[in-house]
C-alpha cells in the first residue's frame, strides 16, 4: 500500500515539475510592460544662467520665502520699460533698481519676474526659489501658477524698436526648457485666473497661447508693440528647439515631470 502511495506521488511530483517547466517565466509581464512603454519625452538642456548672487540681488528686502506651482504650462512675455541704450555690464544694477521698485514700490516680495534677459543675451535668474523648480512669480495677475514669467530688458513700446536678436535667442531658450514635456509651445492653453483684476473674473477660465504676451491676460501695452510683434517667432523657434532636443535634460513624461517639480525634485 505505501509503494503505491509513493509511486503516485512520484508521478504528481512529476507533473508539477513539467507544468512549472513549460509556464511563463516570471518577469514575462515585465518584458511586456517594457515593450509598450512610451517613448521618452525630451527638452532642451537648462541654459547658462546668471545667478541670483552674481548680480547681487538684495536678499535683505526679500519678504517671504519662495511658492512652488506645477510645471510651467505657460510663459508670459514682458519687458521692463528700462532704456534700450545700456551697456550690458549695467544689466546688474539695472536689475537690482528692478527689484527694489517690485519690492519697495509694488510692495512685492521679490522681483516679480522668474528670469530676465539684456539685450546682449544674457539670462538672469529672477524671482529667488532655484530656477530649475516651478517657482510662482509675482509676473501677471491672475495667471502666476504654473507659469513662467520672462522679462526683456529695455522698452519696446513703440512698433519700430529693434529687438536685439541675441534677446530673442534667449527667451527661446528658458521657454523652451521650463515648459513642461509635451507643451507645444505654438499651441493654445486653458488657464483659470485667480486674479479679477485681471482681464478674466477669479474663477473665469481663458483661452490663451502656450507662450502670451502679458496684454493677453492683463490690462498693459506690456511687452510693448515691437516685442509683442515677435511672439510669433518666438513661438516657432521655441517649438524648433524642443524638437532638436537631443535628451541632454528630462526624459520623463510630462504628468510625472510636474509631480516632480511641484515636490522640488
Amino acid at each position: 500500500m505505501w509503494s503505491r502511495r509513493l509511486a503516485a506521488g512520484a508521478v504528481l511530483l512529476t507533473l508539477a515539475f513539467l507544468i512549472l517547466r513549460d509556464g511563463p517565466a516570471g518577469h514575462a509581464p515585465h518584458e511586456r510592460a517594457a515593450a509598450v512603454a512610451p517613448e521618452p519625452i525630451r527638452v532642451p538642456a537648462e541654459p547658462r544662467i546668471v545667478s541670483r548672487a552674481a548680480w547681487h540681488a538684495d536678499e535683505s528686502i526679500v519678504k517671504e520665502k519662495a511658492v512652488y506651482t506645477g510645471a510651467a504650462r505657460a510663459v508670459f512675455i514682458h519687458h521692463t520699460n528700462n532704456g534700450n541704450r545700456y551697456d550690458c555690464d549695467d544689466a546688474p544694477d539695472m536689475l537690482r533698481a528692478v527689484q527694489s521698485d517690485h519690492v519697495n514700490d509694488e510692495g512685492w516680495d521679490d522681483i516679480g519676474y522668474n528670469f530676465v534677459v539684456d539685450r546682449c543675451g544674457t539670462i538672469y535668474e529672477g524671482r529667488a526659489g532655484g530656477v530649475t523648480r516651478p517657482v510662482r512669480g509675482a509676473h501677471t495677475k491672475g495667471f502666476n501658477a504654473d507659469t513662467v514669467g520672462i522679462a526683456a530688458l529695455g522698452t519696446f513700446t513703440d512698433p519700430d524698436t529693434p529687438v536685439p536678436q541675441p534677446m530673442l535667442d534667449a527667451i527661446e531658450r528658458i521657454a523652451a526648457w521650463k515648459l513642461r514635456p509635451g507643451t507645444d509651445p505654438r499651441g493654445e492653453v486653458v488657464l483659470v485666473s485667480t486674479n479679477s483684476e485681471s482681464l478674466y473674473p477669479k474663477g473665469n477660465s481663458a483661452d490663451l497661447q502656450v507662450i502670451s504676451g502679458h496684454r493677453d491676460s492683463y490690462g498693459t501695452d506690456c511687452p510693448g508693440e515691437a516685442l509683442y510683434a515677435k511672439l510669433p517667432e518666438i513661438r516657432e523657434r521655441t517649438a524648433e528647439l524642443r524638437e532638436a532636443a537631443s535628451g541632454s535634460a528630462d526624459l520623463l513624461p510630462a504628468e510625472a515631470q510636474a509631480r516632480k517639480q511641484a515636490a522640488g525634485g
